[in-house]
């Protein structure tokens, strides 16, 4: 019978400790130009690592809810390479320490985070859908300050200037804020379908996912929008990355991760 006991036990314990083998939501994604490809997956609670082309769980996260990233939503990395991930099941950003163990950053201040992008000091900044807002937090973490008011924001970055570029689904879909608070429309009205996630290259161009309009869009200067050649391959393009000079593009839908030129050209999947 303690036999028949401690099998049934480890049999648990084996499904408890069961990793999943390939992604099945794939909605956020975070690189640095050197190192591996980390990609937030909503319905298997993780977080995976791409690395030299085999994906592995890097974090496994519960199914039970009010557990640290259950609902996670968005990926980014603070000052010192450190990953960073957003959670809306417990209301939090975590930042994951030496061993992989994500800590909480602010005790639940954040309600909806959508995207996270670090500035020049080591702050943090994240969007809150549900807040309707942008908030800052200490680069050691503490007290989640509010930066700026934005309706609806969902996509956000830093350039190297310090200027949140932000997407809005208010009346004007990209916005810009400088270091003052100050804030710019840049792209003004709604021509994306459905805008989720921004990134900027070092010319100051942006780059939007667009889920429903299933395409990236380009924008340079004063020029209006233009759809990224080759991209309109993708289903229902959300996360997105830049990562010397191509874009890493998470696909719900398409339950993968792709990259393409920054120019446009070939999409190729890496999971």
């Amino acid at each position: 019978m303690k036999f028949i006991c401690s099998v049934f036990v480890f049999f648990l314990s084996a499904i408890a400790i069961a990793r999943p083998a390939d992604m099945d939501y794939p909605i956020g994604v975070a690189a640095m130009n050197e190192g591996g490809v980390f990609v937030a997956d909503r319905n298997l609670h993780a977080v995976w690592k791409i690395q030299a082309g085999v994906a592995e769980v890097f974090f496994q996260g519960s199914k039970q809810f009010r557990t640290p990233l259950n609902a996670i939503r968005c990926l980014g990395f603070d000052k010192q390479g450190k990953l960073l991930a957003g959670d809306s099941s417990t209301r939090e950003v975590y930042r994951f320490d030496e061993t992989g163990k994500p800590v909480a950053l602010t005790g639940g201040a954040i309600g909806i985070p959508m995207a996270i992008a670090t500035d020049s000091k080591g702050d943090i900044y994240v969007a809150d859908l549900e807040a309707s807002q942008i908030y800052r937090i200490p680069a050691d973490g503490g007290k989640a300050e509010a930066f700026v008011s934005v309706p609806a924001p969902r996509g956000l970055t830093i350039d190297q200037q310090d200027r949140l570029w932000i997407v809005s689904h208010g009346k004007d879909q990209i916005l810009r804020v400088d270091p003052s608070r100050k804030i710019e429309v840049i792209v003004s009205g709604q021509p994306f379908q459905f805008p989720h996630c921004i990134v900027v290259g070092g010319d100051g161009t942006a780059f939007v996912s667009d889920g429903y309009g299933k395409c990236i869009w380009k924008w340079a200067g004063s020029a209006k929008p233009e759809k990224l050649p080759g991209s309109e391959a993708l289903k229902n393009p959300v996360g997105l990355a830049l990562r010397n000079g191509e874009l890493l593009v998470a696909d719900p839908h398409l339950k993968s991760i792709f990259s393409i030129p920054a120019g446009g050209g070939q999409l190729t999947k890496l999971h």
